[in-house]
């Protein structure tokens, strides 16, 4: 049974192929294109707004310079969103409870943003290793755990969606086992059990949605110390 409940995590694959690749374009496939017409649908209309409060909001903080930034990010949060949120189907794979995957995603973006700061700002980057005001004596051991803390970075990004992402999974696919098994046993208490999941699915709705802008937040605010 408990094979059974980590085997939703597994990439399936279909004559050898794995269906992951599918996975990843899925999403870009149902995003709406841009049209050339001079009124817009409703679908389009909303999409824009949302781009547009999203843009404003994450990049508001920011200089200039961290605005050309705009698109990749928006890209990624579009990207991860519908990941996450089509991982929620019945009968469909999740690519981001991969590890793997997350790490792929983060470590690249966060050496990134390393890199502009070294390259333009290096005092200011190396900097926040050790906090003003620092006794001397504690010097190096502050500088350790800044770096410390300061290289783990990406590995925490790629955990906390990692992590997020298997927990909801994991309750949904339990609470579910468990009002099938209570169903000719105890109805009452399998309704019950079934409104439980039909709340935590919803609150897994959410979670998909906070987690991908909470990975480009979190990234936004690492290339802000840079930039």
């Amino acid at each position: 049974m408990v094979l059974n409940f980590f085997d939703q995590f597994a990439s399936p694959t279909l004559l050898g192929i794995p269906l992951v690749i599918l996975a990843l374009t899925l999403p870009w496939v149902l995003f709406s294109a841009p049209s050339g017409r001079w009124l817009k649908g409703r679908m389009l209309t909303l999409q824009d707004w949302l781009v547009n409060r999203f843009t404003q909001q994450l990049f508001s903080p920011l200089k200039p310079e961290g605005h050309k930034w705009a698109l990749i990010f928006l890209s990624l949060m579009i990207f991860i969103l519908f990941l996450n949120t089509l991982g929620l189907l019945p009968y469909t794979f999740t690519p981001t409870t991969q590890l793997s995957m997350n790490l792929g995603m983060a470590v690249p973006f966060w050496l990134a943003t390393v890199i502009i700061g070294m390259r333009y700002r290096p005092t200011h980057a190396l900097s926040h290793l050790l906090p003003e005001g620092t006794p001397t004596l504690l010097i190096p051991v502050i500088i350790i755990i800044e770096t410390i803390s300061f290289l783990i970075r990406p590995l925490a990004l790629g955990v906390r969606l990692t992590a997020n992402l298997i927990a909801g999974h994991l309750l949904i696919q339990l609470i579910a086992t468990a009002a099938f098994v209570l169903l000719p046993l105890m109805p009452t208490v399998a309704l019950l059990t079934s409104t439980l999941l039909l709340l935590l699915t919803l609150l897994e709705v959410a979670v998909a949605l906070i987690q991908a802008y909470v990975f480009v937040l979190l990234l936004s605010l690492y290339l802000q110390e840079n930039v």
